[in-house]
């Protein structure tokens, strides 16, 4: 499970286990589109196994990948912020067990929790930062002049 983008490690034990009470067991098979860029963002997963790639859309290609997750990481976070889009779409790599959540019901729980409520929107806050340094890093190896290596 990586540490870094982990959504449950963190929460307090009551809102760990109100957001576990809304959870779904699902499963996807490889080379499923799970969701599309610019659709609604009404649900979010917990991913248990396997992996999903993230991808943009690319005008006359096909989608560029930008991120694959895994075991423990959080897929998706769309749903929380208006207008509810998503802003990549996301492909079943390999075949993926995941815990599912109804963003309308987590928002509502946000809502009428502010502990939770902040608890949540803070981690979610802190997986986006991750995994937006980690594209800033990525785009730096591929078209910076050396890399995000050391100056020489």
């Amino acid at each position: 499970m990586t540490t870094t983008t982990n959504l449950l490690a963190v929460l307090p034990p009551e809102g760990r286990e109100r957001l576990m009470e809304l959870a779904r067991e699902v499963s996807f098979p490889a080379g499923t589109r799970i969701f599309e860029e610019g659709r609604k963002a009404d649900r979010f997963w917990i991913i248990h196994t396997g992996s999903v790639t993230l991808d943009v859309h690319v005008p006359g290609r096909r989608p560029a990948v930008v991120e694959t997750l895994g075991s423990g990481d959080l897929l998706g976070w769309s749903w929380l912020f208006p207008p509810y889009t998503w802003h990549l779409g996301a492909e079943a790599q390999s075949p993926v067990r995941a815990l599912e959540f109804d963003a309308t019901v987590v928002r509502a729980l946000i809502e009428a929790d502010p502990v939770f409520g902040r608890a949540i929107s803070r981690r979610i806050a802190e997986i986006v930062a991750h995994r937006l340094q980690g594209a800033r890093t990525r785009l730096l190896d591929l078209y910076g002049p050396q890399g995000s290596g050391p100056l020489r």
